[in-house]
């Protein structure tokens, strides 16, 4: 059996940690089933801020409410704010299962607004048997997808209104440093 990745919240952040609730992590339900993550799930969750690694299971918060909160002994593993990297996943019995599995993967910006709804591929290329790509995961291509994490793009647009730029050179200005 190969373990591999069926859904992922990257760069979610920590909105609450409670040393005394009994342990878990408490996630939006609407976020969770867009990725792909169901209630007593077990994750792994890796902080992109003290390199913390643990191993808990999910339980819903308010839907809408874009929470994220550790509980119980996690709560020692982050501070509020801190970003984390989520993943559920699941088990294989052969190599060629890769290509049926399309793990949703979620980006997110500062305020745990949903930034990309990606999708790894994985498929056969003139390479190599086991190719792998990002794609959006609702028009399936590379191209609408973007490299930079957190960036809030219609923050910097407004930004750069707001100083007076014009919005030509607003798009000339984010097309050269962005991928859009």
């Amino acid at each position: 059996m190969m373990k591999v990745i069926r859904a992922k919240l990257h760069g979610i952040r920590v909105t609450n940690a409670d040393l005394n609730y009994h342990g878990s992590i408490t996630l939006d339900p609407e976020q969770c089933e867009l990725a792909g993550l169901y209630p007593m799930e077990f994750v792994e969750i890796w902080n992109k801020n003290s390199a913390a690694r643990i191993s808990t299971y999910v339980i819903y918060g308010e839907p809408g409410s874009r929470c994220c909160v550790l509980n119980g002994a996690a709560a020692r593993t982050c501070q509020k704010g801190d970003e984390l990297i989520i993943a559920g996943a699941e088990l294989i019995d052969r190599p060629e299962r890769l290509y049926e599995i399309k793990p949703r993967i979620l980006t997110f910006l500062p305020d745990n607004q949903i930034d990309q709804v990606l999708a790894y591929d994985v498929f056969q290329s003139e390479q190599r048997p086991y190719d792998f790509r990002i794609v959006d995961a609702g028009r399936q291509t590379v191209e609408s997808c973007h490299t930079w994490p957190n960036v809030d793009i219609s923050g910097v647009r407004q930004a750069l209104a707001g100083k007076g730029w014009p919005e030509d050179e607003i798009e000339t200005f984010l097309s050269q440093h962005f991928i859009l």
